[in-house]
């Protein structure tokens, strides 16, 4: 399956503006540091990774790491030319360090906030080793003044990171673990939209979106980023939510009344009008691309057959998703996931190998028709995917204990 690999404007910028930032900080103060006063342990240098880790990723982040340590070895040379200062890319690197290692579990902004207290802890040892291991003497004020500057240092790190994160998400464009996270609240317009107006469509959404998150986690692909487009990937729904079986509360099918070509247009168009709507409120680029190209360019076979009930001359194109196919593995996991829980849910009796059965069926069904063909999943990716879904179903709708009513007491 083929695999486009595209350069990703937003974050090679964000990258330049991030190395620039932290190199003309460490240049500031070295214009201020002399021989008797060290401010290089006062330099916010680990914002540039702390920003890097939640921009981009985390290996990127420990590269750039090296890269501001022995930038800050040369800068704080003393103007002495062919020689590093050690002691500052010493410090700069284990700094950085603990801030990457320590930015762990990003569930708000108090995350950046619990890492710079690890920093601080780092800073402050690593400080008061060089000092005890120099060989000039020192005081106490030293060891006090020097360590204030290390947690300041991380101080300054956590709210310059705080501070400037908006600025890319929005301005660049970038999609952060924050973000998706404030994005999957049930507090958010369109999510409570859902809710009271297609109620149905969101425990459809819920349930594709625990197996969605499930699925991308078995294969290294980003498991919140399809859980929260999972959440979105119906919102078109809302416009004419009756016409969709999970949200038909009594026996009349409003698609017995009309024409299958005219059902078909309803079914058809809603990626495209929650992916209107997604716009309309500036949600991520990501998460509008999932709700259109879920469905790829399958075809709404019950209509299809229907209509050549009628006419045996009618044409495929027509009941067929104009697409997108998914382009990412976020994506084309959701577009199973969402048909899975479709079938799964109309069966009487879910047993094990019936799950088993309608998983394996759905998922060669997609291989056939050529819509995985534009996303980079591959075959042995595929498999896990398959296994996990089937896992996480048989969880869901494992053989519970009939507990006896009172008649049969």
């Amino acid at each position: 399956m083929a695999q486009k690999k595209q350069l990703d404007k937003g974050k090679v910028i964000s990258i330049l503006l991030i190395s620039v930032f932290v190199i003309s900080l460490m240049k500031i103060v070295s214009l201020y540091t002399t021989q008797t006063n060290q401010l290089f342990y006062i330099v916010p240098v680990a914002t540039g990774v702390l920003l890097a880790k939640q921009l981009i990723n985390e290996r990127l982040a420990i590269v750039l790491a090296m890269l501001y340590a022995v930038l800050g070895s040369v800068i704080f040379n003393s103007e002495i030319p062919g020689s590093v200062n050690v002691e500052a890319g010493t410090y700069f690197f284990f700094s950085q360090l603990a801030g990457i290692i320590f930015l762990v579990n990003v569930k708000d902004r108090l995350a950046i906030i619990r890492s710079g207290i690890g920093m601080a802890f780092i800073n402050v040892v690593t400080v008061l080793i060089f000092i005890f291991l120099s060989i000039e003497k020192y005081s106490l004020s030293d060891i006090f003044i020097q360590s204030g500057f290390g947690v300041a240092a991380a101080f300054l790190s956590a709210v310059l990171t705080i501070g400037l994160l908006p600025f890319f998400e929005t301005a660049l464009g970038i999609l952060t673990d924050i973000k998706l996270l404030a994005l999957s609240s049930p507090n958010q317009p369109l999510l409570k939209k859902i809710l009271t107006e297609a109620p149905g469509t969101y425990h459809h959404s819920i349930m594709v979106a625990n197996l969605s998150e499930t699925a991308c986690e078995s294969v290294g692909a980003n498991g919140l980023l399809a859980r929260v487009g999972a959440y979105y990937h119906d919102i078109g729904k809302t416009i004419k939510p009756h016409y969709f079986i999970e949200n038909q509360l009594s026996a009349k099918n409003p698609h017995d009344q009309i024409d299958p070509k005219q059902s078909a247009e309803i079914i058809i168009n809603h990626p495209y009008d929650g992916a209107d709507m997604l716009a309309a409120y500036r949600l991520p680029k990501e998460i509008i691309d999932i709700a259109k190209q879920h469905h790829g360019t399958t075809l709404l076979k019950y209509f299809f057959h229907k209509a050549k009930e009628t006419n045996q001359f009618v044409q495929e194109s027509e009941y067929r998703y104009p697409g997108p196919k998914p382009q990412s593995k976020e994506t084309a996991i959701i577009s199973i996931c969402d048909s899975v829980e479709a079938a799964v849910r109309s069966l009487k009796d879910p047993t094990e190998e019936k799950i088993e059965e309608i998983v394996l069926a759905i998922v060669n069904d997609r291989l056939m028709d050529g819509q995985l063909n534009e996303s980079p999943l591959t075959i042995q990716e595929l498999k896990k995917v398959h296994v996990t879904i089937c896992a996480t179903l048989k969880g869901i709708y494992h053989s519970r204990i009939q507990y006896p009513t009172k008649e049969a007491k």
